[in-house]
């Protein structure tokens, strides 16, 4: 079985973001790149196979050279090989119609990508990758197993959880619980130096048009300062909660 997982580039969330330009564009100094969480699960699913089933395991990510440590990263937790496809993230329709390409001409039978990104929280590339390729497609993935051909899944629904069957091949949308979070992957030394030696391979982009564009970023609001109300005034505590927090 060939897997590919899809792996975004994504802010530490311990990060502080700033923009620059106007507002217009993010700010990159200093900021701390992981691996996003979603694809994380992912990827350690998608390991799991390469133990248990003798899969492969391929990691893929659209972005620029700086963009390498990270795949890197997924090599070292024990991907067999990496692809960078050269180009800016700029939207979700570029980036889909890129991993589309490779999937096409690749011959994976499982592509596994993060239900959405930690940054942009977009939730599209998985779907329209399906959509693209005229694919089978699971999103909000939880579990998954498979057994030559035939594919079962458990995945998120409005109150609950919903269990389906379907085939090879296939692509999902995964998140936590694809794999309990302590069984998530942290490189070790051997697996550092061996992903030095595996192979990353560098592609150029298709022709894909860019549909959206980032026109300003705005950081939340400021939390209001903290009033303080004397427990023995309960009316002026009421009339604020009525008519200034709104929450009566």
């Amino acid at each position: 079985m060939k897997i590919l997982v899809c792996i975004s580039h994504v802010p530490d969330t311990t990060s502080k973001i700033n923009f620059s330009n106007g507002d217009s564009e993010f700010d990159t100094n200093g900021v701390q790149y992981v691996i996003n969480p979603n694809d994380e699960f992912g990827l350690t699913r998608a390991i799991w196979f390469q133990e248990q089933q003798g899969a492969t395991v391929t990691v893929i990510n659209v972005g620029g050279p700086d963009t390498e440590p990270t795949l890197r990263k997924a090599l070292a937790i024990g991907a067999n090989e990496a692809i960078r496809v050269n180009a800016n993230p700029t939207d979700g329709f570029f980036v889909a119609k890129q991993l589309a390409e490779v999937i096409k001409n690749g011959g994976y039978d499982l592509v596994i990508a993060g239900k959405e990104s930690l940054d942009y929280n977009g939730g599209m590339v998985p779907g329209m990758i399906a959509g693209i390729l005229g694919s089978n497609f699971l999103n909000s993935c939880t579990n998954v197993t498979v057994d030559g051909n035939n594919v079962k899944a458990v995945r998120e629904i409005d109150g609950g959880k919903e269990t389906v069957s379907t085939t090879l091949p296939l692509i999902i949308g995964g998140q936590k619980g694809l794999v309990e979070e302590k069984d998530l992957r942290i490189p070790n030394m051997r697996g550092i130096m061996t992903a030095r030696t595996k192979a990353l391979t560098i592609l150029e982009p298709v022709d894909a048009p860019v549909n959206t564009k980032a026109v300003k970023f705005e950081k939340p609001a400021p939390k209001s300062a903290v009033k303080l109300i004397s427990p023995d005034n309960l009316d002026e505590l009421i009339n604020l909660l009525h008519n200034e927090a709104k929450v009566i």
